[in-house]
C-alpha cells in the first residue's frame, strides 16, 4: 500500500530524537544582533511555530524553558506527533500544541495565531516544490511584520560532488524489496562494491570515498531521512532568497554564529575579495563558493529594522551570559572553515573563569578586573565565538527564572525517569538559557539518583542497568562483571560531580 499522506517522505522509520540549538529564541535574537538587526523580545508573550517538528523534542524543550511563548508544531507523521504530545502531557507543559497537519493543511487552518517566529530545520531540501510553495504561503499569511524565520537546508556548491552518491543510494533502494532498513544496508553495500570496482567517479572525487565510510557508520534512522527521501534538493543560497521573497522575507544573518567571524573561515585574500563584492546577499552567495558550503542555517525576517550603533551597544551591554560547558574541560580551540584554530589563552581563559561563576551581564565583563582590559570589541568577538561553539549561551531575564524553573523541573524529571529504560532523549531544558542542554543517559541516571536522595548513586545506576541486562562499554570493550561495571561507573560519577554538576547548577538543571 502506498503511503500517499507521506508525499514521498520516508515514513517507515521515525526521525531521530534531536534538539537543534539554533531554534532557541535567545540564540536567534543574538544572531540578529550580531548583524545589527532588531528581533522580537524573547521575554515578551510571543507565538512560535515549528514546521516539520519530527519527534517534537526541540519544541517540547523550548516550550518548557520559555513559558511566556505559545508554541505550535506540526509534523506529517502521526506516530511522531503522538510521542511529542505524550511528552508534553507527562511534563505538564501547557503552552504547546502538536498537530499532524500537512503544510497545505496548515495554510488553510483558521485556528492558528499569527506568529513571531517560524522555524523549520532539515525540511526545505527534503520536500517537493509543491510543499515548499505551501511553506512559503503559510509564512506569507501567518508571520507577523518584524517576525523571524529560521530555515536550514543543503547547499551548493558543497553538495555538488556528492549528489551522484545520494542518487545511487535512492536508485539502488528503489530496486530492492523489504523494509527501509534493509534497503539502506543494501544500498550502502552496493555503493561500496562500486567503489571497490575502481569506478572513476570515486577517483575524480577523492573525498567521496571518505564520505561513504562515514555514512556507513551513521544511525540508519538518520540516513533514512537524510538520503532516501523521494524529494531532495540542494540549493544555492540566492535561490532560497528568491523563493522566500514571495513571503516578503529578507535575509538577516547566518544562524551559525561562527559564520559571522571571517577570521575563522576565510584567508586574508578571501576576505579582501569578498569585501569587493557589492550587495549583502550577493556576497553571501559568493562566500558559499569560498568555503564550499554544504549546509546552511539562515535567519530571515519579514521586514527588518536596523538598530543604531547606540542601540546595538546597549543591547550587548545588557545581555546576560553563562558558560554552558564544564570549565575544567573547556576546549581552547574552535573549528571553522579554515580548520581547527587555537584560542588565545590571554583572552579566553580569564573570560571563561568569570563566566564559570554564573550568569553575568556583558557590562559586568567590561568592569571585571580579569576581563576589563580586553575592551568592548574583543569581548564581543570572544563571546560570539564561544556562543557559536556552543560553549557560552545568552541567558533569559533573571526576573522570570523561578517560574521557568518550575516548568523545566517538571520536564526534566520526566526525561530522567525515562532514562531508566531508554537512551532516546539526551537533552534537558534550561530555565537559565531557554534552550536545551546535552545530557547523556548515564549522567541523567546520576541526576536521577541525586533527585531520589540515594546515598550510593553508583550502585543505584548499576541496579537499573543490571536489571535490564545492560553492560557498559569502555574503550570499545564490553565490561561483563559487576565489579568492572561498578568501577567504571565510579570513575564516571567522579567526573560527573567534579565537572558536570557545577555546570548543570549554573544552567538551572539541578
Amino acid at each position: 500500500m502506498t503511503n500517499n499522506w507521506s508525499a514521498g517522505y520516508v515514513s517507515e522509520i521515525n526521525y531521530t530524537y534531536g534538539f537543534y540549538r539554533e531554534l532557541t529564541p535567545a540564540i536567534l535574537s543574538l544572531c540578529a544582533l550580531t548583524r545589527g538587526q532588531s528581533a522580537p523580545d524573547v521575554t515578551a508573550p510571543l507565538n512560535y511555530c515549528e514546521l516539520g517538528c519530527g519527534q517534537g523534542v526541540s519544541t517540547n524543550i523550548l516550550a518548557a524553558a520559555n513559558p511566556n511563548i505559545q508554541f505550535v508544531a506540526t509534523d506529517f507523521n502521526p506516530s511522531q506527533i503522538i510521542g511529542a504530545q505524550t511528552l508534553a502531557r507527562d511534563a505538564g507543559t501547557t503552552n504547546v500544541r502538536f498537530l499532524d497537519s500537512s503544510f497545505a493543511e496548515m495554510v488553510g487552518r483558521s485556528d492558528l495565531p499569527d506568529f513571531d517566529i517560524v522555524a523549520l530545520h532539515g525540511i526545505y531540501s527534503w520536500i517537493s516544490p509543491e510543499n515548499r510553495y505551501n511553506i512559503v504561503e503559510f509564512i506569507r499569511k501567518r508571520l507577523k511584520p518584524g517576525g523571524l524565520v529560521y530555515i536550514s537546508y543543503n547547499t551548493l556548491p558543497g553538495w555538488a560532488s556528492a549528489m551522484p552518491l545520494r542518487r545511487l543510494f535512492v536508485d539502488t533502494a528503489a530496486e530492492r524489496g523489504g523494509p527501509i532498513l534493509d534497503k539502506i544496508d543494501q544500498a550502502l553495500v552496493f555503493a561500496q562494491s562500486l567503489a571497490d570496482s575502481k569506478a572513476r567517479y570515486f577517483a575524480a572525487n577523492p573525498g567521496i570515498l571518505d564520505r561513504l565510510g562515514k555514512i556507513k557508520d551513521q544511525p540508519r534512522s538518520y540516513l533514512a531521512h537524510e538520503y532516501f527521501n523521494r524529494d531532495w534538493t540542494p540549493f544555492y543560497f540566492n535561490d532560497v532568497v528568491d523563493e522566500l521573497s514571495a513571503a516578503k522575507l529578507s535575509w538577516v544573518a547566518s544562524a551559525q554564529l561562527l559564520d559571522a567571524v571571517d577570521a575563522l573561515n576565510l584567508t586574508h585574500d578571501q576576505q579582501k575579495f569578498l569585501a569587493s563584492i557589492g550587495g549583502v546577499e550577493r556576497r553571501e552567495g559568493v562566500r558559499d563558493f569560498l568555503v564550499n558550503q554544504q549546509f546552511r542555517r539562515d535567519l530571515f525576517a519579514k521586514g527588518t529594522l536596523p538598530l543604531s550603533q547606540a542601540d546595538v551597544r546597549d543591547r550587548w551591554m545588557n545581555m546576560r551570559l553563562v558558560l554552558s560547558a564544564p570549565r575544567a574541560s573547556l576546549p581552547m580551540k574552535v573549528t571553522g572553515g579554515l580548520g581547527e584554530i587555537n584560542l588565545q589563552q590571554e583572552v579566553y581563559a580569564p573570560l571563561a573563569d568569570v563566566l564559570a561563576e554564573g550568569p553575568i551581564e556583558f557590562k559586568q565583563l567590561l568592569s571585571d578586573p580579569r576581563t576589563q582590559a580586553l575592551g568592548f570589541q574583543r569581548l564581543q568577538q570572544a563571546v560570539t565565538i564561544l556562543s557559536g561553539a556552543a560553549l557560552v549561551q545568552p541567558c533569559l531575564d533573571a526576573a522570570g527564572l523561578e517560574s521557568r524553573k518550575v516548568a523545566t523541573d517538571r520536564f526534566n524529571t520526566v526525561v530522567i525517569n525515562r532514562a531508566r529504560s531508554s537512551a532516546e532523549l539526551n537533552f534537558l531544558a534550561s530555565p537559565v538559557t531557554g534552550g536545551g542542554v546535552s545530557v547523556d543517559r548515564l549522567v541523567q541516571l546520576f541526576l536521577l539518583a541525586r533527585k531520589s536522595g540515594d546515598s550510593d548513586p553508583v550502585a543505584f545506576v548499576w541496579r537499573i542497568l543490571s536489571d535490564l541486562g545492560q553492560r557498559l562499554i569502555k574503550n570499545g570493550v564490553t565490561l561483563h562483571s559487576a565489579e568492572e561495571n561498578l568501577a567504571d561507573l565510579a570513575e564516571r560519577h567522579a567526573v560527573f560531580e567534579k565537572e558536570h554538576l557545577p555546570s548543570y547548577q549554573l544552567l538551572g538543571l539541578v
